[in-house]
């Protein structure tokens, strides 16, 4: 499994936390007001790792003219919105002596699984190494989120979050990238901002608003393990389901993504991945998107099923074949599945197969396929 390890953290700590008392909840750090740097303040220094393996200090960029430091991060579906204009800034101002430098605010134990329905990576540094070499960032996207020391003495309120320094560091701009995520903006405020400094002018609105995800900051990591102790209390059931029924699901007549994973208990490969099912069943499961899990258990091992299921939280729709004809069972699921087990499908709206998978998945790829089809940001469907 590809970059399981936060979650998996997070998932005993949950379990944990079921058993203990309060005083076992980890210590974090308290909640303090941000206050945003000031226009005409010195950028504050900073040193961190990047995702490119190198650390980095304000003093790397004392060559450039000019410095933007764009607070930014890899789950946010406003940040992930902005991709492709940080992208942009970048290779379009760098010839003309203009430096860009991404940090990545948050701590990634402060987010909720919940908060991760639009990605396929978590804010760690590990993700972040990830995200860097998926999206081929070619400008420093470091990380800010073990102490969050320079996000506070910067005053990031949101992702993304920009700020502007001239070629003294004092801060020139601060604000929002331009006014509109998901549709052609009307304000290119960022752009407007190092044209005016170029160009030896004032500019003409040196802050604007900011908007995107808040900051996670570290106090919110208890919220964050309350919130997978409360889901691991959620129902977990096991329905027994025939042939007819089997079309029906497959046919996929909702307005969802339909993920299926055929497993069973003998099937060592289908347990390792199932906690991998339950961490996306609570990414994704409030947008246009779910899971069912189809046990290939015999009728008589369906306590057994339950069991492993209720260990794994798998509050999931969970089904058991009664189709004793595998053949059948294969045909009415998927005609181009040969047999093996585990095997996972994504069903789009309307019946088509999106994604097929014959043994353990990666869980990275599934991520991103099921992204892919649902959606980064809030200008898709749900």
């Amino acid at each position: 499994m590809i970059n399981t390890q936060p979650y998996t953290s997070r998932l005993a700590l949950a379990a944990a936390l079921l058993v203990a008392v309060p005083s076992f909840i980890p210590h974090v750090a308290i909640a303090q007001e941000i206050t945003t740097l000031a226009i005409g303040a010195p950028a504050p220094d900073f040193l961190l790792p990047g995702a490119d393996g190198k650390d980095y200090r304000l003093s790397d960029f004392a060559s450039a003219k000019l410095l933007v430091v764009v607070f930014t991060c890899n789950h946010c579906p406003t940040a992930q919105a902005y991709e492709d204009r940080i992208k942009a800034l970048h290779k379009d101002y760098q010839d003309r002596g203009v430096a860009l430098v991404a940090i990545s605010p948050n701590d990634p134990q402060a987010v909720r699984l919940d908060e991760l329905g639009y990605t396929d990576v978590g804010d760690s540094l590990d993700d972040m190494k990830l995200r860097a070499q998926a999206a081929d960032f070619r400008f420093p996207y470091l990380f800010d989120g073990k102490t969050q020391a320079v996000s506070r003495a910067y005053g990031a309120k949101a992702t993304p979050h920009v700020f502007v320094f001239d070629d003294q560091r004092r801060l020139r701009y601060q604000g929002r990238i331009d006014d509109n995520d998901i549709k052609p903006p009307t304000s290119l405020d960022t752009r407007n901002a190092l044209d005016a400094l170029l160009a030896g002018r004032d500019i003409s609105v040196p802050q604007t608003r900011v908007f995107g995800c808040s900051v996670k900051w570290s106090d919110k990591q208890d919220s964050a393990a309350q919130s997978l102790a409360k889901w691991n209390l959620e129902p977990v059931e096991l329905t027994e389901i025939d042939e007819q029924r089997l079309v029906e699901i497959a046919r996929n007549k909702t307005e969802k993504f339909r993920l299926i994973n055929v497993w069973a208990t003998w099937c060592g490969p289908c347990l390792q991945e199932l906690p991998e099912l339950v961490e996306m069943h609570r990414m994704y499961r409030k947008r246009h998107f779910e899971i069912i899990t189809l046990s290939m258990d015999d009728v008589d091992m369906k306590q057994r099923a339950l069991q492993v299921l209720k260990d794994t939280h798998a509050s999931t729709q969970n089904y058991l074949s009664t189709i004793e004809d595998k053949d059948k069972l294969a045909e009415s699921l998927d005609a181009k599945w040969s047999g093996p087990l585990p095997y996972t499908i994504l069903i789009a709206p309307g019946g088509k197969i999106v994604y097929r998978c014959e043994g353990a998945f990666d869980a990275l790829e599934l991520k991103r396929a099921i992204v892919q089809h649902i959606g980064r940001t809030y200008a898709s469907k749900k």
